[in-house]
């Protein structure tokens, strides 16, 4: 799979997961900020820098989604290979 399907497949796990994935320019708020998971409002939201590059944003996502209960739901191969690789770290 290319770059591009596996992060679009990662957000839509995390749709499935109840996650939100917010894409927003951070440089521009003026105040140092990260990518990262948050709970606004009692929803899950991962905010991620619009400014990195795809297998930086497949890196962090992935790694926020192995975290969570994922095992009954069918996820691409790929996908799940990816999810695997973070599980173990």
């Amino acid at each position: 799979m290319k770059p591009d399907q596996i992060y679009q497949a990662l957000k839509e796990l995390a749709e499935k997961l109840q996650v939100t994935v917010a894409e927003q320019n951070l440089r521009a708020t003026g105040v140092r900020a990260r990518s990262g998971l948050c709970k606004i409002k009692g929803k899950y939201v991962f905010v991620m820098d619009k400014q990195k590059p795809v297998s930086k944003k497949i890196d962090l996502l992935a790694e926020c989604l192995s975290r969570m209960p994922h095992e009954d739901i069918y996820i691409l191969p790929a996908v799940r290979e990816r999810l695997d690789l973070h599980q173990k770290t």
